[in-house]
């Protein structure tokens, strides 16, 4: 895996595979070799998503089932690197990450937004009225003043200045960082 790190994106969701029933043994593995070795800054969070139901026997008792979403298979938040690569695959239970061949794809972020597996809310840093640098996507490098969040706080408004004239661009708020 001499590439892996290569194509190292920043910590991102990808799909771990299993066997059958070893989601939770895996889960708790990672999270125990995180510890142990350190590797916080590498692994970030390992999630197994579940459904949680009710369910009303014939006597009225109820009972709570969680049911996985995706049997054999565990989600892990990662900085993608040779290390942690060689991490998750070489726990016991894991037969290896989705993607062609051994390269491990990430999840889109439409995908983790869909899965809902971040159910953490991240606190905005910015308000209106601040001036931030875009660091990443078509604008890159752009800096600006917030002129509008969205409800959500998922998109930011940024009135950016070229050298003849101002004009407002949408970012998402994850792509922007206080200017300096």
């Amino acid at each position: 895996m001499s590439n892996i790190n290569e194509m190292n994106l920043g910590p991102r969701w990808y799909v771990a595979h299993t066997y059958s029933g070893y989601e939770n043994k895996v889960k708790a593995s990672i999270e125990k070799i995180v510890e142990n070795r350190g590797l916080g800054h590498l692994i970030y969070d390992v999630q197994i998503p579940v459904e949680t139901t009710v369910e009303t026997n014939d006597k009225g008792e109820e009972k709570v089932i969680e049911t996985k979403l995706f049997p054999c298979y565990v989600l892990v938040k990662m900085t993608m690197t040779d290390e942690s690569w060689h991490v998750v695959r070489n726990i016991t239970g894991v037969t290896g990450f989705v993607g062609p061949g051994s390269e491990p794809v990430p999840l889109t972020d439409q995908e983790v937004e869909a899965f809902n597996i971040e159910t953490h809310s991240e606190e905005l840093s910015v308000k209106v009225g601040d001036m931030v640098t875009v660091i990443s996507g078509s604008f890159e490098g752009f800096e600006g003043k917030v002129q509008e969040i969205s409800e959500d706080k998922k998109e930011i408004t940024v009135l950016v200045s070229t050298h003849r004239r101002e004009f407002p661009i949408i970012v998402e708020a994850k792509d922007v960082r206080i200017a300096e």
